[in-house]
């Protein structure tokens, strides 16, 4: 066998394992989301309470990112992933066993623990593959693989649910999470840290206190008129003062988990804004305001709630699935950030195009604009900012700008349902008539990304992901 048989073997054996992470890793994050329903009835629960356990487990992950990856870099990437497949598949077992929703939440945050999967699935291909226009590829494909799976995730949660009760989704969850975990160890190769250090400890306790205070803090906030505001301010104090306590731990240390000057490089905090402006910008409008336009009988669409997903979530996220390898293969050539302006342009457009859709009966419109939003957004944006995490994160330490841009991602989806509702619901009218409360929650996303995209022009051009720089680079 060739040399180059052999890597086309390897490359395929890669993608495979990896593939299979991602795919146990989507399925946490939005199989569950048609059974919620369920969840409450079958469990005699509060929708709440059921509400709880998802923000347990997306604020689980977002914390879990923050340092799991510099862990992989230290111990090995492979034994990292694969220990977070296997907390994963014991918290979905614990989950489709749960008798009570004290236990489901339990279940929910063991889950969390799998939060940086796509990270670390990024930062091990681009150790396997140094060609850039194959690893854009490839890389294209493993995030939009995480932004969606072309909707079969969400239609697949549904039917097990309403067939055969919520703990059926939890055992698919168990089974293909065993799968991935056993594909994982036989395909994979292990990989590390050029440089072998210790692992900060001491740091990781200040961090994950700051960001999870302000995840928590953001999720309050985000229930508007009941949220226990003296609880918002107290948490965003707690972030604050943590964070203070975590960039003197690190200034101090001798192996940081961040080194202080890496914070204060274009590379982190330029990428790191763009990504949380992005994500405030555009997720609660694509997974809420636009659903619920779609689902609205009175100035809306009036579709049932499978029918709203058939025409905005899904085609969103086949669009995405379709355009992320494309999109991935074109920032080799063409430049990782002029891929995210691009991606970012277009969704300014399809936010803009939204406002003409808000009042009128234009299904075909309605449609329209979520594909639009799936190629701009899922299928360019998102890989965009995936992709930069790895290709401007340094060399001696892999893993900490694509964790602390997991976090940022995390970050953003809080803020987005706390800003974008907060405007919709001041907007809408006392009776609660009108499309005045649309139309102000997609002119705030609007604004939002629009500083998103000037920020974006701030993000250095990466040093060896591109082919022109990647060449430059050889000579």
């Amino acid at each position: 066998m060739s040399a180059a048989t052999r890597r086309r073997v390897n490359v395929a054996a890669l993608m495979t394992a990896l593939l299979a992470a991602c795919v146990a890793f989507q399925l946490n994050a939005s199989m569950l989301s048609p059974a919620l329903v369920r969840i409450e009835e079958e469990l005699n629960t509060t929708s709440a309470a059921v509400g709880l356990t998802q923000t347990a487990f997306f604020t689980a992950a977002a914390l879990f990112s923050l340092f799991l990856p510099r862990l992989g870099d230290i111990i090995g990437r492979k034994k990292v992933l694969g220990g977070m497949l296997v907390v994963l598949t014991i918290g979905s077992v614990v989950a489709a066993l749960a008798p009570s929703i004290e236990v489901l939440f339990i279940a929910r945050l063991i889950q969390g623990v799998s939060g940086p999967v796509v990270p670390l699935t990024l930062i091990m291909l681009r150790v396997e593959i140094r060609d850039a226009k194959l690893y854009g590829t490839l890389m294209g494909v493993i995030t939009a693989v995480n932004g969606g799976i072309a909707g079969v995730d969400a239609i697949a949660g549904g039917y097990l649910a309403e067939n055969h009760g919520f703990a059926s989704v939890f055992w698919a969850m168990a089974a293909v999470g065993a799968v991935a975990t056993a594909l994982l160890m036989f395909l994979a190769p292990e990989s590390r840290a050029e440089k072998k250090e210790k692992m900060d400890w001491v740091g990781v306790v200040p961090l994950v206190i700051s960001v999870g205070a302000l995840l928590t803090a953001f999720n309050e906030a985000g229930k508007l008129a009941a949220a226990n505001w003296p609880l918002v301010i107290g948490l965003t104090f707690i972030s604050v003062i943590a964070f203070v306590v975590f960039w003197k731990v690190e200034n101090r240390t001798e192996q940081p988990l961040v080194a202080t000057y890496l914070l204060k490089q274009r590379s982190t905090w330029a990428l790191l804004l763009t990504t949380l402006l992005t994500m405030t910008g555009v997720f609660a409008v694509m997974n809420g305001i636009i659903p619920a336009l779609a689902q609205d009988g009175v100035v809306g669409f009036g579709l049932g709630a499978e029918d709203s997903a058939w025409w905005t979530l899904t085609p969103y996220a086949i669009a995405g699935l379709v355009m992320g390898p494309i999109a991935g293969r074109l920032a080799a050539t063409w430049g990782y950030g002029k891929m995210l302006r691009i991606g970012m342009i277009g969704s300014v457009i399809a936010l803009a195009l939204m406002l003409l859709i808000v009042g009128s009966d234009s299904k075909l419109g309605l449609l329209g604009v979520s594909v639009l939003v799936g190629v701009t957004y899922a299928g360019i944006g998102n890989i965009m900012l995936n992709g930069l995490g790895i290709v401007l994160s340094p060399k001696e330490n892999p893993g900490f700008l694509p964790g602390l841009n997991a976090g940022a991602f995390n970050l953003g989806a809080g803020l987005s349902f706390a800003v974008i509702y907060a405007v919709k619901t001041a907007t809408t009218a006392a009776d609660g008539s009108g499309t005045e409360g649309y139309y102000g929650g997609l002119i705030a996303g609007l604004i939002i990304l629009v500083l998103a995209l000037a920020t974006s022009f701030l993000i250095p051009k990466p040093a060896d992901a591109e082919v022109e720089t990647a060449e430059k680079t050889l000579r």
